[in-house]
Parts: structure tokens; sequence; C-alpha cells
């Protein structure tokens, strides 16, 4: 996919996704968080205020596994899980 192209089905598909009005499973929400997170800030973290622990430790674990993609390459990624949890557009 050109460049210009996968950021409007990046876009598109986390659209879709934040409007999606059924509820997914943990570890897909933060399967979506990290792909997004490295996708468009690549690699950063951050602790939320408030935020327990146990959280803050599955969104870290969840970064670390995508920490090795590049950003065309998780929004690739993120655009394929969403066409596997909602379907194709």
């Amino acid at each position: 996919m050109k460049n210009k192209a996968l950021h409007i089905a990046f876009e598109e598909a986390y659209e879709r996704v934040g409007n999606a009005t059924q509820e997914f499973p943990p570890d897909v929400l933060l399967q979506f968080y990290a792909l997004y997170k490295q996708a468009t800030q690549k690699n950063t973290f951050s602790h939320n205020e408030g935020e327990h622990e146990l959280v803050s430790a599955f969104k870290l674990n969840a970064l670390l596994q995508v920490k090795h993609m590049t950003s065309d390459e998780a929004k690739e990624a993120y655009i394929e899980a969403s066409e596997l949890h909602l379907g194709r557009k």
C-alpha cells in the first residue's frame, strides 16, 4: 500500500473501531491500543495518574510486543485487526 493510501485506510479503520458498538475483550483492546500508539507515536508510554498499576503493566506489555514494528507495519496490522474483529467494510 502506498503511504498516503495506507494512512487513509488506517484512519478509516481507527474510526470504525472507535465507533463500534460492540464490546471488545480486554486483549483485543490492548492490541488496538498498542498498534495505534506504535503507528502514531512510536514507542511512547505514559502512566496516567490514578491508573491502576496492573492496567499500566498490561499496556506496557502490549507496547513491548509491537515495538519492533515500523509505523507503517503497525498501521497495516491495525487495519487487519479491525477487519478481523469488525469484518471488512
